[in-house]
């Protein structure tokens, strides 16, 4: 890095420098010390490092690179050392605007690495690699709930896999992605990894493209020698009757000269307890790597992530705690996430257009909560929460009765005594067993839940006939946590 003294040599006035300053190293320079050639005591004491004699004279100045303008040169010399002071978020800039909405836009792709998802993107990385390294056929299972990360961290990791092909000097693997959704019929999966090995023959139209794959991969002269990593998004729309089509595609991953790496998505989680067993009797068992749900430091982490290149505080750090809390309480899903932070930033740019007057800022709290509250509240939710209170906690403890067993229902007497657990812990006195269960029959004409027929009251079936979340966010919304 060139020095202050090299570094506006020609914008000095021209003089004669003495022979101490021309014989003198550079990096002897950078050091001198009070007695030095060229230099007073008093001088040097009173000199910071940045200010120096001009040549040929010994006036004390400050040059101009030291200026305090963020556009001059100091910026330029000092960049690593001087941090450039953080900009203020103007909402009613359309640009500023318009860059915060496209960052927080869920089918915007993070230009910068992944975040929360390494252990994930690791072991499937990995997989990968060792498929590419020993020239051999693989499958590979990822499951997770909507909204986690899955089809964005595969994509990375297609990417990744031709960079590090390339740096080892392998042979690039090429790469198929399909979205089952978009397949006029399950079959239909064949004949486009089929087309994308591109290696028909004139003499095989009778045969189907399934037939085609199977008769290539066993065939060593007829087999591809590039590995092909083949990405099949929504899996679970392939799954028919007899899964003959999930079957047969993994099965492509058995056949002697394949080289397919086949990557499975889906979201859902139990698709890999149906199909394994049947997997695993006919050898083609794939790895299976689940993505969690983001917890509410992951979801917080996320949005920051993607908002750290604007350099504008957008957020209000209690609004987007508030945000990541609700949707990893309701589900964990990062599109929801995203899709509420940006309503929020919306609901911020319509009261600026409604108040024009009113001062400029970042999202609050309160911009947040319209958001989550146009996101989360459902007519369920509403109407739980105009509920009695005490039938309030009937559907409590119904929902906590189902989350911690894996059974549908219950009785109406394991039910009361949940009931009276609920009520001893908040301090409100229960109400008997004949009021407690008229109130469950007033839930069930309502369409909260179903109760069955016995003779005796405490042995009727109770059966939940909403959605568990949709009990936990009422009630997350009542207490305000």
């Amino acid at each position: 890095m060139p020095t202050l003294r090299s570094a506006t040599a020609n914008a000095s006035p021209v003089g004669t420098p003495s022979p101490a300053a021309a014989s003198t190293p550079r990096s002897v320079k950078r050091r001198l010390t009070p007695g030095r050639t060229g230099e007073s005591p008093d001088a040097s004491r009173h000199t910071s490092p940045h200010r120096f004699p001009h040549a040929g004279t010994g006036t004390v100045c400050m040059p101009k690179l030291l200026s305090a303008s963020p556009k001059s040169s100091r910026k330029r010399l000092y960049g690593d050392l001087v941090a450039a002071e953080k900009p203020k978020w103007n909402p009613r800039d359309a640009a500023q605007m318009r860059a915060v909405k496209e960052a927080l836009h869920v089918a915007t792709v993070p230009s910068c690495e992944l975040v929360c998802r390494d252990s994930e993107l690791r072991r499937v990385l990995e997989f990968c690699k060792a498929c590419v390294e020993k020239e051999k056929a693989g499958s590979l299972y990822v499951c997770g709930r909507p909204g986690t990360g899955k089809t964005l961290s595969i994509n990375k990791i297609k990417d990744s896999l031709v960079c590090w092909a390339d740096e080892m000097g392998m042979e690039t693997p090429d790469s198929l992605a399909i979205n089952c959704t978009n397949l006029a019929n399950t079959t239909e999966i064949f004949g486009k990894i089929l087309g994308k090995f591109q290696n028909r023959k004139k003499g095989s139209s009778k045969l189907s493209p399934l037939q085609q794959l199977q008769s290539m991969f066993s065939d060593k002269d007829s087999a591809p020698r590039r590995m092909m990593l083949v990405i099949v998004d929504e899996m679970d729309y392939l799954i028919t009757r007899d899964r003959a089509v999930l079957h047969d595609l993994f099965m492509l991953t058995t056949c002697p000269f394949s080289r397919c790496i086949l990557i499975g998505i889906a979201n859902a989680i139990d698709l890999a307890d149906r199909f394994l067993p049947k997997l695993d009797s006919l050898n083609c068992k794939p790895l299976v790597v689940t993505f969690r749900a983001y917890s509410k430091d992951q979801i917080s982490d996320i949005v920051k992530h993607r908002l750290k290149d604007l350099e504008y505080d957008v957020f209000e750090p209690l609004a987007l705690e508030f945000c990541a809390r609700k949707v990893a309480a309701a589900s964990g899903d990062m599109r929801k996430a995203l899709g509420v932070c940006r309503s929020a930033v919306e609901v911020l740019e319509a009261k600026l257009q409604d108040s024009p007057d009113q001062e400029l800022g970042v999202v609050t709290f309160d911009h947040m909560d319209i958001a989550l509250s146009k996101a989360f509240k459902s007519a369920v939710v509403d109407s739980i929460l105009c509920l009695p209170q005490h039938q309030q906690m009937v559907l409590c403890a119904l929902a906590n009765t189902f989350q911690h067993c894996k059974k549908k229902a219950t009785t109406l007497g394991e039910l009361n005594k949940s009931y009276i657990e609920i009520c001893r812990s908040t301090q409100v006195p229960a109400v008997g067993m004949l009021e407690f269960s008229n109130m469950c029959m007033v839930l069930s004409d309502q369409g909260f839940m179903k109760l069955g027929q016995s003779k005796e009251d405490k042995l009727r079936r109770v059966t939940l006939q909403i959605d568990r979340s949709d009990i936990t966010f009422a009630f997350k919304v009542r207490t305000g946590s």
